[in-house]
Order: C-alpha cells, then structure tokens, then sequence
C-alpha cells in the first residue's frame, strides 16, 4: 500500500469537489478552480469532507499511480485555497528586473532585455530590482514558471552569479591555481 496514496486529503470550509464518471478531479476555492484527469486505475471519493484516494487492483500502474493521483488533488486543494509562490534573487553586476503591465523584463547581462508576458493564472512581483515572487494557485505552472525565467541565466559556480532560488545553495569553485584574486 502506498504509504502517501492512503492519507486522507481534508477538504477545507469553501472548497468544493467534484468528480465526473471519467476521473476528472475538479476543485472549486476562493482562490479559482483547477481541473486534473486522474488514472482509471484510481478511485476518488468524497465522503464528510474528506477525500480519499484508493486503487483496485495491484498492478504496477495501479501503485504507482495512487500516491501521485493524492498528491495532485492534496496540490489542487492547497492552491485554490492559499496558492503557491517561488521567490527568485538576481544576483550580478547590472542584473535587475521590473514589471510593465503584466510583462516582466528582466536585464541579465545580455545584449538586450528579456520580456517574458505572465501565463494565464500566473501572476509575478517585483519587490526589488533584485527579488521577484511567481505566484499561481497551479504548483505547476508556477514551478515551470520561475524554472523558465531562472533558464536565462542559470547560477555558475565561480562568483554566484545568475537568477537562483531564496532557498538554493550554490556550490562554489575555487578558480584557477595561478590565478590572483582582486
């Protein structure tokens, strides 16, 4: 038995489910309403404001399909009713970040300035030219958000520089044996 597939997920006051005959998960929240076709292999039901997700058989599909079938729902429930967010740091010479409208320009030492436009239900800040938050209530689309824009300029290992998470490390080289550091 899945160890995180068999956890019940709890419905919070103001959030609604719904699961059509085909397996499509729908929940409902203050925040806005998201949508996930989950396996034929699994079982949702909604009983007294608990979820629970459970399999029919033990085929190897079957298992491992359940605790990430739990998984998503526990996701779609959380964002529609806080939502999820990743902070990101620029860090370098010159490299800084603002907003006009709903596009975000980014400046990372290239040529030019990068414009990226906010996705549908993906909303970005800029709380300093060097922090911004991606925001959404789809844990996807906001990891595959701030994924795109830390792409441009992904962290190197001898000075730090480049677009990094608030939380990440980065391991450090030391350069090169001869070399005089200023």
């Amino acid at each position: 038995m899945s160890r995180i597939g068999k956890l019940p997920v709890t419905i919070p006051a103001g959030v609604e489910v719904k699961i059509s005959d085909s397996n499509l998960v729908t929940v409902k929240g203050p925040k806005g309403e998201l949508q996930e076709q989950i396996s034929n292999l699994i079982k949702v039901e909604v009983k007294d404001g608990v979820l629970t997700v459970t399999r029919d058989n033990d085929a190897k599909e079957a298992r491992s399909a359940h605790g990430l079938s739990r998984t998503l729902i526990q996701n779609m429930v959380a964002g529609v009713t806080n939502g999820f967010e990743k902070k990101l740091q620029l860090i370098g010479v010159g490299y800084k970040a603002e907003k006009k409208g709903n596009v975000l320009v980014l400046n990372l030492g290239y040529s030019h300035p990068i414009e990226m436009p906010d996705p549908e239900g993906i909303q970005t800040e800029v709380a300093s030219p060097t922090e911004l938050t991606v925001k959404g209530i789809s844990k996807a689309l906001v990891g595959n958000y701030a994924a795109n824009i830390r792409k441009w300029r992904k962290p190197e290992p001898y000075k730090g520089k480049g677009v990094r998470y608030v939380d990440e490390v980065v391991r450090r080289k030391e350069g090169k044996a001869g070399a005089k550091k200023k």
